[in-house]
């Protein structure tokens, strides 16, 4: 197995240029769904299906609860899940307070078993017969990061 990459041309905002570039693009195959993974575990697991997802639902309630709190919830090897926000800076310790927080977010810290598995698996340029694969400008920084996922990705019969 391996990870796949399509090349997209990108032109990035953060200049008067607007220089454009070629860059490498995850290229996801397929999204598993809840359904999909539970049936996954069930097989390899020798699990009933219930039993995964009552498992698993009750992961989900417990990480609630503990990262409502503000606790870091650590799942092994597996990784660590925290809750995290930002803050817009002020020029007074006192102006900042609960109305300055924004962005609110669920940081995930692989653990070994999936810090392994990145580092060793192989990565593969997938091939399109598109040439026209723009990307469009950002306001800052390079265009389209991780987070930004768009909601599609590229055809590569086109």
């Amino acid at each position: 197995m391996a990870l796949r990459y399509v090349v997209k041309k990108t032109t990035f905002g953060f200049d008067k240029d607007k220089a454009e570039k070629y860059v490498a693009r995850p290229f996801n195959v397929v999204n598993v769904d809840f359904k999909m993974l539970c049936n996954q575990v069930t097989a390899v697991g020798f699990v009933p299906r219930g039993v995964v997802k009552s498992v698993l639902d009750g992961l989900i309630d417990s990480l609630k609860t503990y990262m409502e709190i503000g606790a870091s919830v650590s799942l092994g090897e597996f990784g660590t899940f925290r809750p995290s926000f930002g803050c817009k800076s002020q020029d007074e310790e006192g102006e900042v307070g609960t109305d300055t927080l924004r962005n609110r977010k669920i940081i995930f810290t692989p653990g070994s078993l999936l810090k392994d598995m990145i580092n060793k698996v192989s990565i593969q340029k997938l091939e399109t017969a598109s040439k026209n694969n723009t990307v469009p400008p950002s306001s800052g920084g390079e265009s389209g990061s991780e987070e930004e996922g768009g909601g599609e990705s590229p055809d590569p019969t086109l």
